[in-house]
């Protein structure tokens, strides 16, 4: 059993929904996102989705956005992202990591050479926003075969018409984008995200979660009622954004402790609500 489906089924055990946070690789730099990657499932993480940074990040909202431009400046690249991967399957072998991105440093790398080295380096999941059912056999039906589930987006316009090609070989689960747009924009409507949800579960068979707009404790816990899995990534990345040198009492600078251990905070507090959503 996968480790995507291994943490689902022990969620689902337990009454509650997983919180899986965002972070670009390499924001602001290596050994930052690597220090915070590691602590992120002692603060709550069920799943990690970890950014792969890209020039043109067409579905990002202005904060994922820099987040991948600050990546980029610092000399992040789709290997070195892998070499997270590696360095965090040290310590923890059992956390599922999803490459969210585009498919460009994918092709760029080398389908098979990437499939071969995220499978060695352990990742569990692909989320490739801009490579539709129409072109699965890109990276899509190669990434099942080895072993690594291909998370596919569904959105609000996503119609009944969509929804079987969208779902075509889907695997772990479905990423509902709670609205139309891109990252950070803000979260749908309640009443109408759970309807879709509702929807997804029927249709696919798959734990569906809920993300893009996500900010706040008191969103996390209301979507956490329903989803499978709430997905918080602008937030955090404004967060680690907005600590800047001489940001707390012992005046470390933005790769320090005190920075990251107020990401890991604010990420305790959103996993805190999120698995205490369904709790009477």
């Amino acid at each position: 059993m996968g480790r995507i489906k291994n943490k689902f089924e022990k969620l689902s055990e337990a009454g509650r929904a997983a919180f899986i946070p965002f972070i670009m690789a390499g924001d602001p730099d290596y050994e930052t996102s690597l220090a915070i990657l590691k602590e992120l499932p002692g603060a709550g993480a069920d799943i990690i989705e970890l950014g792969v940074a890209f020039t043109d990040p067409m579905a990002d909202g202005p904060a994922i956005q820099a987040a991948g431009l600050r990546a980029l400046q610092s000399g992040q690249t789709l290997k070195r992202t892998l070499e997270m991967v590696r360095a965090f399957r040290r310590s923890d072998a059992t956390t599922p990591i999803i490459l969210m991105g585009y498919y460009n440093p994918f092709y760029s790398y080398g389908v098979d050479a990437f499939i071969r080295d995220a499978r060695d380096a352990g990742v569990d999941g692909l989320i490739v926003v801009d490579l539709p059912p129409e072109e699965d056999d890109e990276l899509c039906i190669p990434a099942l075969r080895a072993g690594i589930d291909f998370i596919r987006l569904a959105t609000p316009t996503t119609d009944d018409l969509r929804i079987d090609g969208v779902l075509k070989n889907t695997g772990g689960f479905v990423y509902y984008v709670s609205v139309a747009g891109v990252t950070g924009k803000g979260a749908g409507e309640l009443g109408d995200v759970e309807g879709a949800v509702k929807r997804l579960k029927r249709a696919s068979g798959l734990p569906v979660a809920v993300g893009f707009g996500i900010k706040t404790v008191d969103q996390a816990q209301c979507f956490g009622g329903f989803a499978d899995a709430v997905v918080v990534g602008s937030a955090l990345v404004e967060k680690l954004a907005s600590l800047k040198p001489n940001d707390g009492l012992d005046g470390k600078t933005a790769g320090g402790d005190t920075n990251i251990n107020a990401v890991l905070s604010f990420a305790r507090d959103i996993s805190n609500a999120v698995h205490n959503s369904r709790k009477e």
